[in-house]
């Protein structure tokens, strides 16, 4: 990446430099014009300053630890949090983080007490998403993991909510669980809803694959139609699934091609296409409704002069299928599925 570019990257973080601090240095807390934290890696304690303000000492977003020396900009917080190393993981890490709603800005986190709105509505999913935490070293992480889901960069749009509220269909007593929180965006990037996958806390337990022993431990909220959990930012060529761990299966063997969870068939077939998408992969489910969301999807890509090309597991879907052939055997399959350009394109890093 040219400097200007970084530069470029860095100054627009910086004008959401509050924002930033709160996704990826959750530990800290304001402190007038400064956020304070433990270190650039997210740990508690308040040695390290991040500017939040323009001063005469300088620009919103440069950082100084005092305890160690150490200064940098909003990118090396990025990179250090989210433990990166490849500086292009990092600018599109930051670019994902761009196109994403701005909690501080939209919900006046900084402002105080906050008006009630109603349960279920998209103020609510954004008020969820701002309350919860960044992926790393949490118990989402783990359950990623555990479903053989390793690539996590650019993957922004999702968080943890260590006690997230849980109403029982019964009208039981409201509980509490951990979650994963995602935040479903429109073609503009701002949140219109949330999607909880409430989680067992004791870890990937065989009979729950992970989620929590309740009886819907998948829940949405919000506006959902034509929208999708992202990852990545879309250009010419993305692609479109229907579960968030299926598409991040598959994400795995592609993880520079920009792709999209729906979050069921019946959304998968009505999702908004990005003005500059040329060529669409339609993640199929192997199931009856799959295949509905599957032709519904691919026919209005096509009336809308896009490319559509079905991506299809052997198992019940890619996640399926990236546990039980392992990483290898689904690139490899995948491989033969994809446009030749694509191929050399999204698998030469990968492989």
């Amino acid at each position: 990446m040219r400097r200007h570019d970084a530069a470029d990257l860095a100054h627009r973080l910086g004008e959401h430099a509050e924002a930033v601090c709160r996704h990826y240095l959750s530990n800290g807390r304001r402190s007038g014009n400064y956020w304070q934290v433990g270190d650039v890696r997210n740990a508690s304690g308040r040695s390290m300053f991040v500017r939040l303000r323009h001063s005469p000492k300088g620009p919103p977003g440069k950082w100084t630890d005092a305890a160690t020396g150490e200064h940098g900009d909003l990118l090396d917080i990025i990179r250090e949090s989210m433990g990166l190393l490849d500086f292009k993981d990092v600018a599109d890490e930051a670019r994902a983080f761009l196109a994403m709603p701005q909690p501080d800005a939209e919900l006046g986190l900084s402002r105080g007490k906050l008006a009630p709105v109603p349960a279920g509505s998209p103020e609510a999913s954004r008020r969820l998403f701002a309350m919860s935490q960044p992926i790393l070293s949490t118990l989402v992480e783990s359950y990623l993991r555990a479903r053989g889901i390793t690539i996590l960069h650019g993957t922004g749009s999702l968080r943890f909510h260590p006690r997230c509220y849980y109403r029982p269909e019964d009208h039981g007593p409201t509980e509490t669980w951990p979650a994963m929180i995602a935040a479903v965006t429109d073609l503009g990037g701002r949140q219109t809803g949330a999607h909880r996958t409430y989680l067992n806390p004791l870890g990937l337990a065989p009979s729950s694959n992970g989620k929590a022993p309740i009886d819907t431990p998948r829940r949405a909220m919000g506006d959902l139609l034509g929208h999708a959990v992202r990852f990545g930012v879309a250009g010419s060529v993305m692609a479109a699934g229907e579960g968030i761990e299926t598409t991040l299966s598959l994400r795995c063997a592609l993880p520079e091609m920009a792709m999209a969870a729906a979050l069921s068939a019946a959304h998968l077939g009505a999702i908004l296409f990005p003005p500059t998408l040329r060529r669409l992969y339609v993640i199929r489910d192997n199931d009856p409704a799959g295949d509905g969301a599957r032709d519904t999807l691919a026919e209005r890509a096509r009336e809308a002069g896009i490319e559509a090309i079905v991506l299809s597991p052997e198992l019940e879907d890619f996640n399926d299928d990236l546990l039980h052939f392992g990483l290898d055997a689904l690139r490899a399959a995948i491989a033969e599925q994809l446009m030749r350009r694509d191929r050399l394109r999204y698998l030469k890093r990968a492989a």
